[in-house]
């Protein structure tokens, strides 16, 4: 009992709002509720769910997706350098890490995608989308986004990355070695400081493209903006995780005889599972990180927001009134970042209204990079009737389809609403109320 006065001051301490200034203490505020949010998370055990679905998907679709990086590769003459990049992922279990990788190899040359014909092509690139796209799901997950990417978003921005990724990683790795033999440098390594220079910075080539790595699929992988700050944050924290979990991890494989004498030739599975799971739930964590970095200011007790029918039909006014406010006097269109930013709604209720106007035909996404929000038709065409009962409305999915008791007096007061609007458009609200 006489911890709980030193247990409130803490929590009044972490939940109090957030002061927007550059000084250590609210740095280190703002670094505490992330850390608990983050820990929150992991204990609420989401993120491990999604991680582990993430090792069954990834364990059947290795091959298609290196089989189909390869063909592009091998077009090209650079396959053999993906080789070391495996060998480096599998290097935490020594030997047999490197049977990994022979045996995985094996399998990619038995794979011929110019021998598959077409339903085999068409298979193997759903296998290699359906592991993306699971990754999307669990990445908009933590970033609370209703939806994926739309059909054809999904086609070019998973094959894009699929295909040209690979060259990209392949390309710098060559780039970075023939920048390091060349005459240049190899008579700037021979002075002093600058050698021992050279030699940290080969020390720390790893853990920068795995930081690069995991920032870019940080602002790619979730249907929403993510600013490069927040993504490279991430991007550094997961990096070095997961370059300090394999040298962890290297020491498990090392001390787990006693697996191989219980499991026989299951072991080495066994500790594969394993070492997926790690890796897929170090990259889920820096995600998080990435999402409470830019949304610090949202971070509360619960892991889950508790809506209610008032606070939707809030939400959804305030986001009508305030895109149309933009949108009649020809200011730039709001993006969702920040309608969340300034609605002070929870993001995760924000983005659930935002998807049922635009279902609705009330508002659509715009601008280049598809964030920004505007009116889907004339504010003139915009009933308030119509658009009361949209806000009104039951999410897909969560409708009864019987009849229930008191389905008759919410008609009378539906109607009411209507008969209350009648004759009035979103254009006369927005001007009466400017």
């Amino acid at each position: 009992m006489e911890n709980l006065p030193v247990i409130k001051k803490a929590s009044d301490w972490l939940f109090r709002p957030e002061k927007r200034e550059r000084t250590l203490p609210a740095a280190l505020h703002r670094a505490a509720r992330i850390v608990y949010a983050t820990v929150r998370d992991l204990i609420d055990g989401q993120l491990t769910l999604h991680a582990m679905s993430l090792v069954y998907t990834t364990l059947l679709s290795m091959v298609p997706l290196l089989a189909l990086s390869f063909s592009v590769l091998k077009a090209l003459g650079a396959h053999k350098h993906v080789t070391p990049l495996l060998e480096s992922f599998f290097e935490p279990f020594g030997e047999t890490g490197v049977e990994i990788v022979q045996n995985i190899l094996g399998f990619v040359d038995n794979m011929k995608v110019g021998v598959l014909g077409f339903f085999g092509l068409v298979l193997l690139v759903y296998t290699v989308v359906s592991l993306v796209q699971k990754v999307e799901r669990s990445f908009n997950f933590i970033w609370h986004v209703p939806q994926l990417r739309s059909l054809g978003q999904r086609l070019s921005n998973y094959l894009s990355v699929i295909l040209i990724g690979p060259l990209l990683v392949v390309s710098a790795m060559g780039l970075t070695a023939s920048i390091m033999s060349s005459e240049l440098v190899q008579t700037l390594v021979a002075i002093e400081p600058l050698g021992s220079l050279f030699l940290a910075g080969t020390k720390l080539a790893p853990f920068v493209f795995i930081i690069l790595a995991f920032t870019f699929v940080y602002a790619f992988m979730p249907n929403t903006k993510v600013s490069f700050l927040s993504a490279l944050v991430g991007g550094i924290i997961g990096g070095v995780s997961w370059q300090m979990s394999s040298i962890l991890f290297a020491s498990f494989v090392v001390s787990s005889s006693q697996y191989q004498a219980i499991y026989s030739g299951f072991a080495v599975g066994i500790v594969l599972l394993i070492w997926v799971y790690v890796n897929w739930l170090i990259l889920l964590l820096g995600a998080s990180i990435a999402y409470y970095f830019q949304h610090s200011d949202q971070i509360c007790k619960s892991t889950r927001m508790v809506s209610s029918p008032r606070l939707e039909e809030r939400v959804g006014l305030g986001v009508m009134l305030m895109v149309a406010k933009c949108f009649d006097s020809n200011q730039p269109a709001l993006s969702v970042s920040q309608i969340e930013r300034d609605m002070k709604a929870p993001a995760e209720i924000t983005r659930c209204v935002l998807t049922k106007l635009v279902e609705r035909r009330l508002l659509c996404f715009a601008g280049e990079a598809g964030d920004c929000v505007v009116p889907a038709r004339s504010l003139d065409h915009i009933d308030l009737a119509d658009m009361m009962l949209v806000i009104r409305s039951e999410v897909d999915g969560t409708t009864v389809r019987e009849v229930l008791p008191g389905d008759n007096m919410m008609d009378e007061v539906e109607q009411q609403l209507v008969e209350h609007f009648s004759g009035k458009n979103l254009a006369d609200l927005i001007r009466l109320k400017s």
